[in-house]
């Protein structure tokens, strides 16, 4: 079965994931075309504020999540002030990717942006033209319907099983799952 992936689609890691920059992950896609995709894992708290992490950035106390394995050298965000952000790309309604780094920096400055609009990511989840469709048909991922409320008002820790939950049906069931298979 041939799930089809666009911007703003949730990828869910399956239950039992080995690979630990992924496991248990709940990824947005924020980037999908013939040449690969590119998504950010939004349940990845990092220990660590904004505003120690970017240069003279203004005092700001939004948290910064681990976006994925490629570029940690890398810091990009999503917010939901897309109007308000020049440069900004609509990765679906609601949510938005980038913008203008200094206007950024003025709009937190002038507190027009607060830490419920904007979420932080160190790195990237990145996918060649054809990776992420033959991870999803071996089973992989999960797909899943992005809402807004995901990124900006759900716990990351509880992320992936509301989602899970969310999807219904079996979905249900796996995300009352523990981690260790041994438990269930």
């Amino acid at each position: 079965m041939s799930a089809q992936i666009k911007n703003g689609t949730i990828l869910l890691a399956e239950p039992f994931m080995l690979d630990p920059n992924f496991k248990r992950s709940t990824v947005l896609v924020v980037e999908h075309n013939p040449e690969g995709s590119l998504g950010f894992i939004m349940n990845r708290r990092v220990n660590m504020r904004v505003d120690a992490l970017a240069k003279e950035f203004p005092e700001f106390d939004a948290p910064v999540y681990f976006g994925g394995p490629v570029g940690t050298d890398t810091v990009h965000y999503l917010h939901r002030k897309g109007d308000l952000l020049e440069g900004s790309d609509e990765v679906m309604e609601g949510i938005f990717w980038g913008g203008n780094y200094e206007k950024l920096r003025f709009l937190i400055d002038q507190k027009l942006i607060t830490p419920y609009d904007i979420r932080f990511f160190v790195g990237y989840s990145g996918w060649s033209d054809s990776q992420l469709q033959e991870e999803l048909e071996g089973g992989s991922w999960v797909t899943a319907r992005m809402d807004p409320n995901y990124l900006f008002k759900s716990d990351p820790e509880k992320l992936w099983s509301q989602v899970m939950e969310n999807k219904g049906d079996t979905f249900s069931v796996i995300a009352s799952m523990r981690e260790e298979p041994s438990y269930n």
